[in-house]
């Protein structure tokens, strides 16, 4: 199957393979150098920190069977009240165990997570992952991601609280939400886009009282979920060269796909997942939790931050849960 041409023209313009050498693995976020990093370290001016991460449980997670392989995490206990002494209501030990796919709440997607034309970023092949995992690009090799966060809020620029489902966000949209939170976008930030579709799960606030609490149990219906995941607002292929110009490290978006969803052309699946991770070598995050944050800076009219998102170290792993923190 050929490529579309649309699609090509875009994927020859960004291209980073040979970049940063040949034997890279990490694409974009080589643009974090400790400048990068010290530069974010000064937009901490108030302290406040603000979790960008979903619950992540069995009952109050998102997956409901709608994406297949991925499912809600599952806790359960390895041992209770065990006895580490000679007098059991002395000293005793608790400890749980987790089974979860990696990508089943907030979320990256390391650059080993999708592939087209055999190949994934910096032409390794796409063999190069197998049941061991990624024997290349895995999220290991992340061993931070810290940076200046900038939240494009392409919402409230547009003056809706949500973003239609089906809406292609383009370059002036991204422009609009620039100069909306008087912001300039510089090499090595992390980029994250708030659509509002968040909204669509009905979660309630994080902060009620100043301080983060865990969703009720059993919120969130199968309709809830199938409304976030299935028509959705997101980026559209246009816009991998705007943040190719501005030499982005990293974009993240309150949505499960980033991308525009029904996709833009019926011929080519999540072209945007391939255009960044692919071709880009940049990282993309889903589901963040954007919306506290967001308030906040449209309080303050303060839309940059210091931002950890740094993954697990899960060796060969193509993505890693994250509860990224942005503190003001």
């Amino acid at each position: 199957m050929g490529v579309p041409e649309k699609f090509a023209a875009i994927a020859s313009k960004v291209n980073n393979w040979g970049r940063w050498g040949p034997d890279d693995q990490l694409g974009t976020l080589n643009l974090i150098t400790d400048e990068v990093r010290k530069r974010a370290a000064r937009c901490v001016s108030t302290g406040k920190a603000f979790p960008l991460g979903l619950a992540m449980s069995e009952a109050e997670g998102i997956q409901k069977g709608i994406v297949p392989g991925r499912f809600n995490p599952i806790r359960t206990m390895s041992y209770i009240n065990v006895a580490l002494s000679d007098d059991p209501e002395w000293i005793c030990s608790n400890e749980d165990v987790v089974m979860m796919p990696l990508q089943c709440a907030t979320h990256w997607d390391g650059l080993a997570h999708v592939s087209y034309g055999g190949k994934i970023y910096n032409g390794y092949p796409q063999s190069s992952v197998t049941t061991a995992g990624a024997s290349k690009c895995g999220i290991h090799l992340v061993d931070s991601l810290v940076g200046r966060g900038v939240l494009l809020d392409v919402a409230r620029a547009k003056g809706v609280e949500v973003l239609d489902g089906g809406y292609a966000i383009q370059p002036a949209d991204l422009d609009a939400a620039c100069e909306f939170g008087g912001v300039r976008i510089e090499t090595g930030d992390i980029i994250l886009v708030r659509t509002g579709q968040m909204a669509r799960l009905k979660l309630p606030s994080r902060f009620p009282d100043g301080g983060a609490t865990v969703p009720h149990a059993n919120m969130l219906t199968f309709n809830d979920v199938l409304t976030y995941m299935g028509f959705a607002p997101g980026l559209s292929m246009a816009t991998a060269e705007w943040f190719h110009s501005r030499d982005v490290a990293a974009v993240a978006t309150d949505t499960l796909s980033l991308e525009v969803l029904p996709c833009e052309d019926e011929e080519i699946y999540l072209p945007v997942h391939l255009l960044h991770i692919v071709e880009m070598g940049m990282t993309q995050g889903q589901n963040w939790l954007l919306d506290p944050l967001a308030a906040d800076c449209a309080d303050d009219g303060v839309y940059t931050f210091l931002l950890d998102a740094t993954p697990l170290p899960l060796t060969n792993a193509l993505g890693s849960p994250v509860n990224p923190v942005a503190i003001k």
